[in-house]
């Protein structure tokens, strides 16, 4: 099995800000913006729904009105049932393109792997009736979801009359060229050799807790990471993909620091040269 730590949501680049993290811990991956056109998204910010709120309110509080609500949003991946109004047969879906797409091929990903999202967050208040970032707290990338995958698809060429509940998603809306592949999700989430206690194949954190922080404390680069210590490249084998320097890990007596690289969407385990990654992923679902 393998586990891909997979960047997804508002940052820097794209977006231009961290995702929230509420007053009461509650976590929003923000989706990043789709060009202005219907033909890229048919979704609107304002269109997906988060408990109470809907997303055009955090975009435009938090963006100072540079993103409104009426913007497209690229939702993907799609993990939450509740972000839309769906067809009965609708799954958990998640879709890549391009190198990252060869990347994932290339090393194999296939049913049964699981993508751990990770994205830039920061707290953020109410002030005035508004949402405002909190200066006081950092910025740090932290896990926020999961998708064990069930199934691969090219979207190219496929029979697109077995997946009309998908329509709405990005890959299938816009033409993404002949390496265009959604991911969509198991029903329940099932792991080697261990028992996952009825856990659905895909979801949320529904709140921010140390143990999904990735940026080790006190760093002022969020690329700066704290991981557990059997991290630690052994035996020649590194045990994510894009950081096979030596030099971007340390021992420490709290874990094992990474240099994480700037850019790259999505760095995979290979629990056969890291078995440990089992039980610690296990620990982080049930720990939610």
């Amino acid at each position: 099995m393998k586990i891909i730590l997979s960047r997804k949501g508002f940052d820097s680049s794209s977006g231009g800000k961290p995702s929230p993290i509420l007053p009461d811990g509650r976590m929003v991956s923000l989706p990043i913006p789709s060009k202005q056109s219907p033909k890229q998204s048919p979704i609107r910010y304002k269109d997906i729904l988060w408990q109470e709120y809907n997303l055009g309110r955090f975009v435009s509080d938090l963006t100072g009105g540079r993103i409104s609500a009426s913007h497209f949003a690229h939702l993907d991946p799609d993990i939450r049932s509740e972000s839309l109004s769906r067809l009965s047969e609708w799954r958990p879906i998640f879709g890549q393109t391009g190198k990252a797409q060869g990347h994932l091929r290339n090393n194999g990903v296939q049913a049964g792997d699981v993508f751990l999202f990770f994205g830039l967050f920061q707290n953020v208040i109410q002030s005035s009736g508004k949402l405002k970032w909190d200066t006081s707290s950092p910025r740090r990338h932290v896990l926020w979801g999961w998708l064990q995958i069930d199934e691969v698809l090219k979207v190219d060429g496929c029979n697109l009359s077995k997946y009309k509940w998908a329509k709405y998603h990005p890959h299938f809306h816009c033409n993404f060229g002949i390496n265009n592949t959604v991911y969509i999700a198991r029903k329940n989430l099932k792991l080697p050799a261990v028992s996952s206690g009825g856990l659905t194949g895909a979801g949320v954190f529904p709140r921010f807790s140390e143990q999904l922080v990735l940026t080790a404390p006190t760093m002022t680069k969020t690329s700066q990471w704290l991981l557990p210590q059997w991290f630690y490249p052994r035996d020649g084998k590194c045990p994510l993909t894009y950081h096979k320097k030596l030099d971007r890990w340390q021992r420490t007596k709290n874990g094992t620091r990474l240099n994480s690289v700037a850019k790259g969407q999505e760095f995979i385990l290979d629990t056969n040269d890291f078995p440990e990654a089992i039980e610690w992923l296990r620990g982080l679902l049930e720990g939610k």
